[in-house]
C-alpha cells in the first residue's frame, strides 16, 4: 500500500498497517484515539455529547471512529485501487476482531470489548465497508432497487448498531430504525443532486428518470424542466414517507433517545419541506437547515418529548 502520508487525514497517516503490524496500540492509545476522533468531528455526530450519558460514550465513540476510518478509507485514500486494498484490510481487521483474535489497530482494542458488552455482530460492519467498496466503483443506480441496497449497507446499519448499544435491538424498532436511516440518505441525495453531478454521482434511478421521461441528456446539461420537478417531488415524497413511518421509533425508545431520533426525522422532514419550498429547483438552489429552524427543531423535539411523557 502506497498512499502518500501526506495525502492522508493525520489519524489515518499515523495507525496505517505498516505500523500496526509492527506495534499494536495499547488500552490507552485506543481510548485516547477514539475519543479523540468523536469530538473532534462533532459535526457529524452532533447529538452524542448532548444525548449520551457518560457510560455510553466510550462504546458510541469506538463505534463511530470505525465508520470515520473505513469512510476515510473510502475518501480520503487517493486511487481507487489504494483505496479497495485498505478498506480489504479494514474487512479483515473487523473479522478477525469478531473471531476473537486479540486486535492491534487502536480502533478495534476499542470496539472489541464494545461488542462483547453488547453482543455485536459482524454484519453491520461489513456492510458499511461494502458499501464504501461500492462507492469506489459505481457511480449511478439504475433501479431504486439498486439504491435502496445502497442505504441498507450504508446508512442503516449504523442504526442497527445503535440499537444494540441502547439495548432497544427487536424486529420493530430495526424497521422503524431502518426507515429513518434510509429517509436520511436519500433526503440528503435529493438536497445534493447538484454537488453529486459535480464529482460524477448519480443517485437519481435511471428507472425514476425514464418513468418521468426526463433524460439522462437533460440530466448531464442540468436542466430543469417539469418533468424533472414532478420526478424531484416523487423522490422527495418517497423520502418523506420513510422518514414518516419510522419516526414512532422516538415514542418507543423515549427519553433522551427518543428525542434525538425525533429531532433526527424531524430535521429530514425539514430538509423535504425546504425542497418543496423552492419547487424541487435543486440544481439551482441547495436547502439546508440554519441556525433558526436547529432551534425550532431542537424546541419542537423537546415539546415532543414532554408530552410523551404526560400521556404515558
Amino acid at each position: 500500500m502506497t498512499a502518500a502520508a501526506a495525502d492522508l487525514p493525520a489519524h489515518l497517516e499515523g495507525w496505517m498497517p505498516q505500523r500496526v503490524a509492527i506495534e499494536p496500540a495499547s488500552d490507552r492509545q485506543a481510548a485516547e484515539h477514539v475519543h479523540r476522533l468523536a469530538t473532534r468531528h462533532y459535526e457529524n455526530f452532533p447529538v452524542a455529547s448532548v444525548v449520551l450519558p457518560a457510560t455510553l460514550r466510550p462504546h458510541f465513540h469506538a463505534v463511530y471512529a470505525f465508520c470515520r476510518w473505513a469512510d476515510d478509507l473510502g475518501d480520503e485514500v487517493e486511487g481507487t485501487s489504494e483505496s479497495l486494498a485498505l478498506l480489504d484490510w479494514w474487512r479483515s481487521e473487523t473479522t478477525a476482531m469478531f473471531a476473537g483474535e486479540s486486535p492491534r489497530h487502536p480502533v478495534f482494542v476499542a470496539l472489541k470489548p464494545t461488542a462483547e458488552r453488547f453482543g455485536l455482530t459482524p454484519e453491520p460492519f461489513l456492510d458499511l465497508i461494502s458499501a464504501f467498496e461500492q462507492d469506489q466503483t459505481v457511480t449511478a443506480y439504475e433501479t431504486f432497487a439498486e439504491l435502496r441496497d445502497y442505504c441498507r449497507r450504508s446508512a442503516d446499519p449504523v442504526g442497527r448498531i445503535v440499537l444494540r448499544l441502547l439495548c432497544a435491538y427487536d424486529e420493530r424498532n430495526v424497521a422503524r430504525s431502518d426507515s429513518v436511516c434510509t429517509g436520511l440518505q436519500l433526503i440528503n441525495f435529493w438536497q445534493d443532486v447538484d454537488r453529486d453531478a459535480d464529482i460524477g454521482r448519480r443517485y437519481l434511478p435511471t428507472e425514476d428518470l425514464d418513468r418521468f421521461g426526463y433524460s439522462l441528456q437533460d440530466y448531464e446539461a442540468r436542466r430543469t424542466t417539469p418533468a424533472f420537478l414532478e420526478l424531484m417531488r416523487f423522490e422527495v415524497d418517497r423520502a418523506a414517507d420513510l422518514l414518516g413511518a419510522g419516526r414512532p421509533l422516538a415514542d418507543r425508545l423515549g427519553g433522551r433517545f427518543g428525542a434525538a431520533i425525533d429531532l433526527f426525522a424531524a430535521g429530514g422532514l425539514t430538509i423535504c419541506r425546504k425542497l418543496r419550498g423552492i419547487d424541487y429547483q435543486v440544481w439551482e438552489t441547495r436547502p439546508t437547515v440554519g441556525k433558526r429552524d436547529a432551534a425550532a427543531l431542537l424546541a419542537g423535539a423537546m415539546s415532543r418529548s414532554l408530552r410523551r411523557l404526560v400521556t404515558r
